[in-house]
């Protein structure tokens, strides 16, 4: 029997008290057992996890520097949604929390996406996938 993973995405941020409000205001919920003054761990689904880390303590995980997001991309994360209007709903939400979207939505037919900065400027994929195109 395979093992049943968790995955955890570990992202420095310079204020966690606003990160945590932001994601919070596009209906993410945070797990308050690993909640510290260092981070929050933010609940994306059964076993997918974001830990928002102070970039101090974020620096005590890596010896790389931490990557300028405004000026350069670590990764692109993306986040499905169940329809097109949940994709636009947070897309919204994320901008008006003081996020940022520089692209207009992409229609492609089988799926619909969509795109915003948070307030670190780490970039967030957000789509919809017709569930018959899956399969």
């Amino acid at each position: 029997m395979t093992h049943a993973r968790q995955f955890f995405v570990n992202l420095p941020v310079r204020d966690l008290a606003r990160s945590v409000e932001f994601f919070t205001a596009l209906g993410f919920a945070f797990d308050p057992k690993f909640n510290s003054p260092n981070g929050a761990c933010m609940i994306v689904g059964p076993g997918a996890y974001v830990m928002l880390a102070t970039e101090d303590f974020f620096r005590t995980l890596t010896k790389a520097a931490i990557c300028d997001t405004r000026t350069h991309s670590e990764a692109l994360l993306s986040i499905s949604c169940e329809s097109r209007a949940a994709v636009d709903a947070m897309v919204k939400q994320a901008v008006a929390g003081g996020g940022t979207s520089e692209d207009d939505p992409q229609d492609h037919g089988f799926m619909y996406d969509w795109s915003f900065y948070d307030l670190d400027r780490h970039s967030w994929g957000v789509f919809w996938m017709d569930p018959a195109a899956a399969q």
